[in-house]
């Protein structure tokens, strides 16, 4: 199945064409991978922006490597990959914050101050930056269960049977701690 460029850049895709874009960028195609990263990547990295702060994106692309290594062999539709593929960046964050605590921490590098500006809009984006940035320090000062609840559920997306997979914990668990950690956030924002 090919995936037409012009459909997929008019209207966000729904469960089932990510579903069959997962099928066919199993069978190579570019096109059907580029949608599905293209939807998920921007929740992973708020995801891991919460869990490794400024060394996401570097976990997101270890995540991605081992994601498309393993791809051929996953099997489900797209809200499994979903959970399939933020358990490996869940696992990839988790050693990372493993390694960083065993070597100590370098200064800033010139990488930092020689990034390429990117195509979109940079007003709009440092705004819903902000946003964003706001909205994950709220919940990262929630209690660390209740905080990874509500980032499975609420910034990727998943339902409670899938975050509980990724976090080792049952549905139940799940849905307890994102409903205490929303009311929190209510109450603080109230």
């Amino acid at each position: 199945m090919r995936v037409d460029r012009k459909v997929a850049q008019r209207t966000p895709p729904d469960e089932a064409e990510l579903s069959a874009c997962v099928r066919a960028a199993q069978q190579g195609d570019e096109t059907a991978f580029r949608t599905v990263y293209r939807d998920l990547q921007p929740r992973l990295l708020r995801y891991l922006r919460a869990l490794v702060a400024e060394d996401a994106e570097d976990v997101a692309s270890e995540a991605w490597l081992q994601i498309v290594r393993d791809l051929p062999s996953f099997r489900g539709e797209y809200d499994g990959f979903r959970g399939w593929a933020t358990t490996i960046a869940r696992n990839r964050a988790l050693d990372h914050v493993r390694r960083r605590r065993r070597r100590p921490q370098a200064e800033t590098t010139l990488d930092e101050l020689t990034e390429v500006a990117g195509e979109h809009d940079t007003e709009l984006s440092a705004l819903s930056g902000l946003g964003t940035e706001r909205a994950l320090k709220m919940i990262m000062r929630l209690p660390r269960d209740q905080a990874e609840a509500v980032l499975l559920r609420v910034v990727i997306g998943l339902d409670a049977k899938t975050a509980g997979q990724v976090l080792g914990k049952r549905a139940g668990a799940v849905r307890t701690a994102a409903y205490r950690g929303l009311k929190k956030l209510a109450a603080e924002i109230e």
